[in-house]
């Protein structure tokens, strides 16, 4: 009777510790995270430190680490990296198949359309649940994730469009203060002036910006100089686009001068536009925040044409009636039929309050910050250049969220502007097109 007994408790124990070895393993929850910003395993494959890390890449593949060897619940993130051309094609695709992502990152001028199929989560209650303070976000972030009384994503950022500036040329062609800044226009017509002065004393442009390939490029800038005018292309509502009113008009016009007094560089593509910058063959490149951390980094060099302080990054200058600026952001969404249960759901809040810890890491990208906390906190304040242009997380500007196809009206619009740049397609023809073919898109 006794040995039958102490065979039983051992079988008991065996079972018992047998149960204990698997419960780590069982017990893990494992959610999906699909984004773009490039692959860099090589680099930051196993580094856990954030702080060791630079750019959108290495910041973001290296939180994931971090996260997954720090966190207490036995969550682990499996990143799933897209290309940023197809990423939403792609996305698009997986939810047709069932295959959706716990998390996804999503741009702002995106997320309309998602939120209006009602492919999205609300995620109000999920904030609250893990302690995330939307009352911290920034205004441009609050707009960009809120559709009526509902928050739809975690706002990641607010990136937007800047003038980068070489001050050595700008001091070579006279255009620097007692202090040595840039001297920077205040109205259109001192643009032109200032532009004609920096060729004739350098016998460079003025500008370098994308336009072979890069239609957002030339949106953005049109964007921000309606913007500036209390413009707005969309004043008959979200489904019909006007690119005949006065502040549109403008804003291609000085678009056209200044292209047709060789003030902009001709025909360059995204990477030949910054390297013409970092070459010296141009006093300004109109691009975004997320070149900041490489200017800086470059700027250190001592052969650099940027040396000996000779890098600015400001805000788009106003050129009109008031600060404006064109901005999106990235932010973070959970897709209906993504979190299959409520424990994943809850894995990918946590998750989600992890990065909201943390968008102060982030913001070493160039990107704004989307929590106000940490635009006011010392330490952003202290990252190079970044109190030149906090002011953009309340002068930024975007279409309403109720404008749909924002991405595809961004290229057809950049597309006609890069026409008018590239072959000389009269102004006229170019707000017609754009308008015609926008608003086809929109009648669909």
């Amino acid at each position: 009777m006794k040995r039958s007994l102490s065979r039983g408790l051992l079988s008991v124990a065996a079972l018992s510790l047998a149960a204990t070895l698997a419960t780590p393993a069982s017990a893990k929850t494992e959610i999906t995270l699909s984004r773009f910003f490039g692959a860099c395993d090589a680099e930051y494959g196993n580094v856990n430190d954030v702080s060791k890390a630079s750019g959108e890449c290495g910041i973001i593949t290296t939180l994931v680490n971090q996260f997954n060897a720090t966190n207490k619940e036995d969550i682990v993130v499996k990143p799933q990296i897209i290309e940023w051309g197809p990423y939403y094609t792609q996305i698009d695709a997986r939810i047709l198949s069932h295959d959706v992502p716990t998390i996804s990152v999503m741009h702002e001028a995106v997320l309309g359309d998602y939120v209006k199929r009602n492919l999205v989560e609300p995620l109000d209650d999920g904030f609250k649940s893990v302690g995330i303070d939307k009352n911290d976000f920034t205004g441009h972030a609050h707009r960009g994730v809120t559709f009526g009384d509902k928050t739809y994503a975690l706002p990641f950022d607010t990136h937007s469009w800047l003038w980068h500036i070489n001050v050595n040329l700008f001091k070579k062609a006279g255009l620097v203060d007692a202090n040595g800044k840039p001297i920077l226009p205040k109205t259109p017509d001192e643009l032109l002036a200032q532009a004609k002065q920096f060729k004739d004393k350098t016998g460079l442009p003025y500008f370098t910006v994308p336009i072979a390939n890069e239609a957002a490029a030339q949106t953005r800038s049109f964007d921000t100089w309606v913007y500036q005018q209390n413009g707005t292309l969309f004043p008959s509502g979200p489904t019909k686009i006007d690119m005949h009113s006065p502040a549109a008009t403008n804003a291609l016009s000085l678009y056209d001068k200044l292209m047709k007094a060789g003030d902009i560089t001709p025909g360059l593509d995204y990477g030949a536009a910054n390297q013409a910058f970092e070459n010296g063959k141009a006093g300004v490149l109109m691009c975004g925040t997320w070149v900041i951390e490489d200017f800086t980094n470059l700027a250190k060099k001592p052969d650099s044409t940027l040396a000996n302080d000779g890098y600015e990054v400001v805000p788009f200058p106003n050129l009109f009636q008031k600060k404006a600026v064109w901005a999106d952001g990235h932010s973070w969404i959970m897709l209906k039929g993504g979190a299959k249960d409520e424990k994943t759901r809850h894995a990918a809040l946590v998750f989600l309050k992890f990065l909201y810890d943390h968008d102060g890491d982030w913001a070493r990208t160039g990107h704004l910050p989307a929590r106000q906390s940490i635009i006011d906190s010392a330490a952003f304040n202290a990252l190079p250049h970044r109190s030149d242009i906090k002011e953009i997380s309340s002068t930024g500007y975007s279409l309403p969220n109720t404008v749909p196809r924002q991405f595809a009206i961004q290229q057809i619009v950049g597309e006609e502007i890069s026409n008018m740049l590239s072959t000389g397609k009269p102004l006229a023809d170019v707000q017609k097109d754009a308008e015609d073919r926008t608003n086809k898109l929109l009648a669909k």
